[in-house]
């Protein structure tokens, strides 16, 4: 087989077994990206993965280089891409994408046993202070969720604006009126003494 046929094979394999699975991403039909771990969990990193021309007879280009690793060291990352050029070596020649990403999710503990979080401060312009991100930082409020039929009620109040037209909570005196007087008849007021 040439390594395009190869390819194709692997690919077809590879969008069977990761389909819907939100760790796999296929940038293009050569080129990859794997989350290791959960996206809260602060050891998880992202695989870049691209296949020269003459994959798998060469090795896969693996890059860590993803906006999501900024928070891994650099010696971090240097031990991630020496342990996964190992692996690929012992399979160079045969499609290894599925067994690089299940190995990387296997020794996810050994290969950021030595992490520690990069901490980046952000520099605001207009006082030169530093910030650090806080962790009493205030939540966003929830919205108020309302139902289909709530919605429904709200567009058919409002006018092409989406506001209420004038007066619409205001009391309609006469039924306020008639409806004191009703009170009045069937619940008298005793004469005060």
């Amino acid at each position: 087989m040439t390594a395009n046929e190869d390819q194709e094979m692997e690919l077809e394999a590879l969008r069977s077994i990761y389909e819907g699975d939100e760790c796999f991403k296929e940038i293009s039909p050569v080129s990859f990206q794997f989350r290791v771990g959960d996206l809260e969990d602060i050891k998880a990193f992202i695989l870049d993965i691209a296949w020269p021309e003459t994959y798998p007879e060469t090795a896969p280009q693996i890059s860590l280089d993803a906006f999501f690793n900024n928070r891994i060291s650099a010696e971090t990352k240097e031990l991630i891409l020496s342990k996964l050029e190992q692996q690929v070596e012992a399979n160079l020649g045969t499609a290894m994408m599925y067994t690089l990403f299940e190995w990387a999710k296997e020794h996810q503990e050994v290969l950021m046993e030595n992490h520690r979080p990069v901490v980046t401060s952000v520099m605001v312009t207009a006082s030169s202070e530093l910030t650090a991100p806080s962790s009493t930082a205030k939540r966003k409020e929830k919205k108020e969720q309302l139902t289909k039929a709530q919605k429904r009620r709200m567009v058919n109040r409002t006018d092409h604006k989406g506001e209420l037209p004038r007066g619409w909570n205001w009391v309609d005196v006469i039924k306020h009126v008639s409806l004191k007087q009703l009170d009045h008849r069937l619940f008298p007021v005793a004469p005060a003494v």
